[in-house]
C-alpha cells in the first residue's frame, strides 16, 4: 500500500496535482529515517467471493511459443483472488483535518486506480477507471477458445492480449539482432526476472463492455467458448523522455495491430476459427474446437488501427513494424544487427518466414483450411505427381508439437465517404476477407514440397512479404 501511495503522489506532485513536499511529509524520508505522516494497515476481502478460483495452474509459454518445441518447466500453482471486494486501513499518528484526509483518500484512489496486487502490468488488479498515461488504446471483439481452470470450467483471460504481444514483440527483434539483446528489449517492456527482476515499462488492462461464455462440442469434447467485445489499453509505468514516449507509442500500436493481422489472441490463435472457416469439419464427428477469430470494433479502430485494406498494402505494413522495432533499439543504443538474427524458430527475418495471401469473397470461402487437415495435391500417376500434404507435418504440427505455419482470415475493410460529411472518411465492413498464411519454412521435404507448390502449382496466394 505506502509503496502504490507514493508512487500515485510522487505523479501527482511531477504533474502539479499536489503541492511540493506532500509525498515526503506522508510517507517520509528513508534518508532522514522519517516514517512520515501516515501507517498503512493492509486489505482484506469484506465478501466471500475471494475464495471462489482461489488455485490455479500456470504453464510457462514464451520458449514453447517462439523458439522451440522444447517446453520450459511443466504446470505451477497459482493462488488468485477472484474480483474481490477490499477495504484498506490508513492511520495518522497525529490528528489530521478533514481536508488532508480528503487529500489522502484522493491519493489513495489514484494508486488504486493504477491496480494492486501482482501481475497487475498484466491485466489482473486493473479496475475500470484508470488514471494512469495510456499511450494506445483501441476496441475489439472476437471469439475462441476460453481458459480452462482446475474445477473443468473455462475463463477468459485478459492477459492472453499481452502474451500474444510480447511473443510478437520476440520475434520482430529476434529478426533484428541476436537473441540476448531481443530478449533484454522484451523484458525493459513488458518485465520479467531474467537475470534480474524487471519491471517493464508497459501496462495492460482490458475493459469487456460484453463478455459469454458457452460449450461448444460433445462428450469429451465439450469445451467452453468464449465471445467478448471490449477495449484494449496500454500504459505507462513510469515517466519517459517524449522522444521515448513517442517511439513506444508507435511500438505498441504497430505490434497490437501485427497481432491482428496475422493472428490473433488466447489459445488456437495461429488457426483461423473451424467454426466460421470450415462448418462440416465438425460434422465428421466429434472434433476439437480449433482457432479464433478477431477483429477490430467501431468506428475509430476501423479507421486508424487498419492498416491493410489491400494486398499490396502487407510488406509495407510489415516493414513498418520492424521500423517502429528498429527506431524504438536506437533509444535503448542498441544497433540492428541482420546477420545474427537469433536462431529462433519464428524470429522474424526474410531468411526465416514468408507471408503469403489471397482475397475471399466470404468467411467460407477459405482454401488454406482444406489443407491443413486433407492433401493440397492430388496425386495424379499418369504424370507422376505425388500428392501433396503438410497434414500432421513440421509445419502444421500435431499434438505436443507448435507447427511453422499460421493461417488467419483478416476482414477486409473500405474506407468510402461519409454520407454526412463528405470530407471525412467513413468505414464500410465488407463480406469480404484476407486469407493469410504465414510460414517459418524448415528443411523438411514436406516444407519444401509446399513451398514448390505454393510459387509454381498454385493459382490462389501470392507471396507478400519478402518481396
Amino acid at each position: 500500500m505506502k509503496g502504490l501511495f507514493r508512487q500515485a503522489a510522487q505523479r501527482m506532485e511531477a504533474a502539479g496535482r499536489l503541492e511540493d513536499g506532500v509525498c515526503d511529509r506522508l510517507c517520509g524520508l528513508e534518508a532522514q529515517q522519517d516514517p512520515g505522516l501516515l501507517r498503512f494497515h493492509g486489505g482484506y476481502p469484506t465478501d466471500t467471493r475471494w475464495t471462489e478460483h482461489l488455485v490455479d495452474i500456470v504453464h510457462p509459454q514464451q520458449g514453447w511459443q517462439v523458439k522451440s518445441s522444447a517446453k520450459e518447466g511443466g504446470a505451477f500453482i497459482q493462488i488468485s483472488l477472484h474480483k474481490p471486494e477490499l477495504r484498506f486501513g490508513i492511520s495518522s499518528y497525529t490528528i489530521l483535518s478533514e481536508a488532508e484526509w480528503t487529500q489522502i483518500w484522493t491519493i489513495w484512489e489514484e494508486a488504486l486506480s493504477m491496480g494492486i496486487g501482482c501481475r497487475v502490468s498484466a491485466g489482473y488488479g486493473q479496475p475500470q477507471d484508470h488514471t494512469g498515461e495510456i499511450l494506445y488504446r483501441t476496441q475489439l471483439k472476437g471469439q475462441g477458445q476460453a481458459a480452462k481452470l482446475i474445477d473443468g470450467t473455462g475463463e477468459f483471460r485478459p492477459n492472453s492480449f499481452r502474451a500474444a504481444i510480447r511473443g510478437h514483440a520476440l520475434r520482430i527483434f529476434g529478426g533484428l539482432t541476436g537473441a540476448d539483446v531481443a530478449e533484454t528489449l522484451v523484458q525493459d517492456l513488458f518485465g520479467g526476472i531474467q537475470g534480474k527482476a524487471t519491471v517493464g515499462l508497459l501496462s495492460m488492462a482490458f475493459r469487456d463492455t460484453d463478455l459469454t461464455l458457452s460449450e461448444f462440442g460433445q462428450g469429451s469434447y465439450t469445451q467452453t467458448t468464449y465471445t467478448v467485445e471490449g477495449e484494449l489499453l496500454w500504459m505507462l509505468t513510469r515517466d519517459l523522455p517524449e522522444v521515448e514516449k513517442q517511439a513506444l507509442t508507435k511500438l505498441v500500436e504497430a505490434l497490437t495491430r501485427f497481432a491482428m493481422i496475422f493472428g490473433g489472441f488466447g489459445k488456437s490463435w495461429r488457426r483461423a476459427d473451424h467454426r466460421l472457416v470450415y462448418p462440416d469439419y465438425y460434422e465428421q464427428g466429434y472434433k476439437p474446437l480449433i482457432g479464433c477469430h478477431w477483429q477490430w470494433l467501431g468506428k475509430r479502430a476501423q479507421i486508424r488501427d487498419v492498416r491493410v485494406r489491400k494486398l499490396e498494402q502487407v510488406g509495407g505494413f510489415i516493414e513498418e513494424v520492424r521500423q517502429a522495432a528498429r527506431d524504438w533499439m536506437h533509444l535503448q543504443h542498441q544497433t540492428p544487427v541482420l546477420d545474427n538474427l537469433a536462431n529462433w524458430r519464428e524470429s522474424w527475418h526474410p531468411a526465416n518466414v514468408q507471408v503469403w495471401g489471397r482475397e475471399a469473397d466470404e468467411l467460407e470461402d477459405c482454401e488454406a483450411v482444406y489443407w491443413l487437415h486433407g492433401p493440397y495435391q492430388e496425386p495424379i500417376p499418369s504424370a507422376r505427381i505425388r500428392e501433396g500434404s503438410i497434414y500432421r507435418s513440421s509445419l502444421t504440427g500435431q499434438m505436443g508439437q507448435i507447427g511453422r505455419l499460421w493461417h488467419r482470415m483478416y476482414p477486409k475493410v473500405r474506407l468510402v465517404k461519409d454520407p454526412q460529411n463528405p470530407q471525412r472518411p467513413m468505414p464500410l465492413v465488407t463480406r469480404q476477407y484476407f486469407e493469410f498464411l504465414t510460414i517459418f519454412p524448415d528443411q523438411s521435404s514436406e516444407s519444401r514440397a509446399f513451398l514448390d507448390f505454393l510459387n509454381n502449382k498454385q493459382r490462389f496466394f501470392v507471396q507478400l512479404w519478402p518481396l
